[in-house]
């Protein structure tokens, strides 16, 4: 038997064999085990035409790399470089190999690699593999590679050509049939336990495809490649596939608990930076305030009915066309002194930024000639036809980040604008035609879903660079491993206006904090065309108006449509010149519903006011430890088998359980409270005492959340529910 120890801070030579150790056998089993090398804690494997290599990363961690008859690639994508990584005081890494079995050991993991010999008479023979397993301190196994089923002869780690140098790599794996796995981000869909589930692996408007997920079993997986592919979880194997690639790339962490798991996770892919003051209260918008008069009026009405107030959101086409990253003059004469006056007022101003930009911008010609813009394979060089042709500017490229960044800093932040919305960051072709657009990292297929990791990180570092270190907030429509580094705030894209969409928003919030992105928000009411004046939307906003209260950011905003007598829904509105410009919807403030519903928002953005020493403790929390805000039942009660799927309950942080009410007309709602007798549920709307583990009836009328304390922790909320 061979041994190494050594410490998890050494370079790897890739497996050229410069200076590394080759464990061997003597005799005849020597050529069966002259595959394995090992340097720096590193072991590395050839066979049947493949590279693998499996190295620490992290406490308790390893990745995970094979390639086909290539060099193993250096790209760190989600992943934080090692070198940049914080180590906990572990035991020094351990390697060692006794006959055809290698294993590394790291802290609370280890991975054990098998030398396999496999008859195929297909191709003549015996043909070598090597298989991995995953094990925890205990020695039991977390999950393994698929095996190659005999005479079946399949394998774990399948290449396929796909053209250009290029393969389509799957990775596939035995997992235990009775895990509950979470995480994934954000889909719009209603299940906790995604055990069962399918996913492509690709963004979309209100899809945000992060692919970390924690198992029950006690290990944490991050499929490392930002090519579009998909994932299935099915009780008969996990499978991973990149539909264009040059390696499998993947990251395993062990831990005991859903928390040690997204902490490992935090440690490597980066932490949310600390939310800013201003982050914690209301934030107004609407699709959209098309002047600065209107603007300013907005923020009058909420000081003169005594409403607070924390930010105004600027939405789209305040630009003359997309691209200029600039106020269209006309329409926004003095954007200083707007600024000036509404942070007199106490209210900060964030503005929205697509990263389309326009044939007929004025700086699309520059872009063009100097490759600053995502280019289509094929046909016309246009990536999206709302409004008028356009293409996205090319988030992958430092010169391009770095370009439209200058000029957002010069015509927004130098102008007193405090914060950026990045919209469209999928981003949102036209038609999802992901083969058909090329990017400065690479072809989209293969890179793709890196884009809104780029499009935040131009912002981030742009307001790191300009002193704003801090008060960095990108709200986003989209994101991906690792982009909450990047001060990403996630809002859930153009969600459908019903009571089945805010259910899908529970399990989105959950999920997407369990992919380590703890910032997260939606749009109040939903996006698409509630009309102010239909009882059934107020009904739906007032819900959705309690349930914001009890997310990491409350933010009002939506696309509004009213019964007009014309039959217009819109407002229209023209230049003076004549020329259109994009219609705004209806007036969508608390008081445009009605007293009823104005009621409703004044109740919540009170208790929204009564929370912010929590909220500040949760923020803190989440930038320190990784730890999500919105949290699903099973992260604080892990020993509660009834928690592992209950998808219309949450926690909010450690000692509030939010219980929405999402079904149309009903007053009251059933709700479990977790844990064993010796937790105390107190119901913030009657003040009556429960013991965990019961389940309850609650009344809830239409200004009634089911609020639930734990152990007495209120946090000033009594009487105010």
């Amino acid at each position: 038997m061979v041994s190494e120890a050594i410490r998890d801070d050494s370079a790897c030579d890739k497996c050229r064999g410069l200076m590394t150790r080759k464990f061997s056998q003597k005799g005849k089993d020597e050529r069966m085990f002259s595959s394995f090398t090992v340097r720096g804690g590193i072991i590395c494997w050839k066979g049947d035409g493949e590279c693998l290599q499996v190295e620490p990363w992290g406490d308790d961690s390893v990745r995970v790399r094979a390639s086909k008859l290539q060099r193993i690639f250096d790209t760190d994508w989600a992943l934080l470089p090692k070198n940049q990584l914080a180590s906990s005081g572990h035991p020094k890494v351990t390697v060692s190999q006794d006959g055809s079995v290698a294993e590394l050991v790291n802290g609370a993991l280890t991975v054990r690699l098998t030398i396999e010999q496999v008859f195929n008479a297909g191709a003549g023979g015996i043909q070598s593999r090597c298989s991995l397993t995953f094990l925890d301190d205990a020695g039991k196994t977390l999950f393994r590679e698929m095996p190659s089923g005999g005479s079946l002869n399949l394998k774990a780690r399948q290449y396929e050509p796909v053209g250009g140098g290029a393969l389509s790599a799957a990775a596939s794996f035995l997992a235990p049939d009775d895990e509950c796995l979470y995480g994934m981000g954000e889909y719009q869909q209603d299940r906790l336990d995604l055990k069962g589930c399918s996913f492509e692996l690709a963004h979309r408007n209100s899809q945000a495809s992060v692919p970390f997920v924690v198992s029950s079993a006690g290990y944490g997986f991050l499929w490392n490649n930002p090519a579009v592919g998909r994932v299935s979880f099915a009780s008969n194997g996990t499978r991973w596939c990149a539909g264009s690639t040059r390696q499998i790339d993947y990251w395993v962490t062990a831990g005991s608990s859903p928390r040690a798991v997204v902490r490992r996770y935090a440690d490597v892919t980066g932490h949310a930076p600390v939310m800013p003051e201003w982050g914690l209260g209301f934030w107004q918008c609407k699709l959209r305030y098309w002047n600065q008069r209107q603007v300013e009026d907005v923020v009058e009405g909420f000081r003169r009915r005594g409403i607070p107030l924390d930010v105004v959101v600027v939405d789209f086409f305040h630009w003359p066309h997309m691209g200029d990253y600039r106020f269209e003059d006309e329409f926004w004469p003095d954007p200083e002194g707007m600024c000036e006056r509404l942070h007199a007022q106490g209210v900060k101003v964030m503005v929205s930024v697509w990263p389309q930009v326009a044939l007929s911008s004025e700086n699309y010609a520059y872009m063009h000639a100097n490759n600053l813009l995502v280019n289509a394979e094929q046909g016309i060089d246009v990536g999206m036809m709302f409004m008028e042709p356009n293409q996205f500017y090319d988030a992958t490229n430092p010169e391009a980040r770095r370009f439209v960044w200058d000029l957002c800093k010069r015509n927004y932040a130098d102008k007193g604008v405090d914060a950026f919305w990045l919209d469209e960051a999928e981003p949102e072709y036209g038609t999802y035609d992901f083969g058909n657009y090329r990017y400065y990292a690479g072809p989209n297929v293969e890179v793709g879903n890196i884009y809104p990791l780029e499009y935040n990180k131009g912002f981030y570092e742009g307001q790191l660079e300009a002193g704003r270190e801090g008060r960095i907030v990108n709200l986003t429509r989209c994101a991906w491993a690792g982009s909450q580094r990047y001060g990403a705030l996630v809002w859930s894209g153009d969600v459908g206006s019903s009571f089945q969409d805010l259910k899908a928003q529970i399990t989105c919030a959950i999920h997407m904090g369990m992919a380590g992105i703890p910032w997260f928000t939606t749009d109040m009411g939903g996006f698409h065309d509630g009309d102010i004046e239909d009882p059934q939307f107020k009904e739906l906003l007032m819900r959705w108006c309690a349930f914001s209260c009890f997310l990491p950011v409350m933010r009002n905003h939506g696309d509004r449509s009213r019964i007009g007598e014309d039959g217009n829904p819109k407002e229209p509105i023209y230049a003076s010149d004549g020329t259109p410009r994009l219609p705004s919807g209806a007036d969508n403030e608390p008081w445009s519903y009605g007293e009823k519903v104005e009621a409703v928002f004044r109740k919540y953005i009170t208790i929204r006011e009564a929370m912010r020493p929590y909220l500040r403790e949760l923020f803190r929390i989440a930038h320190e430890d990784g730890d999500p805000i919105v949290r699903g039942l099973f992260y604080e009660f892990q020993d509660d088998s009834n928690c592992s799927d209950i998808a219309d309950e949450y926690m909010f942080g450690p000692d509030l359980l939010v219980a929405p009410v999402t079904d149309a007309g009903v007053d009251s709602r059933r709700v479990y409270l977790p844990g064993d007798e010796k937790v105390k549920w107190t119901c913030l709307s009657t003040g009556e005492d429960f013991k965990g583990g019961s389940t309850v009836d609650v009344q809830a009328p239409l200004d009634v959340v089911p609020l639930f304390a734990r152990d007495g922790k209120d946090h000033g909320l009594r009487g105010l529910i």
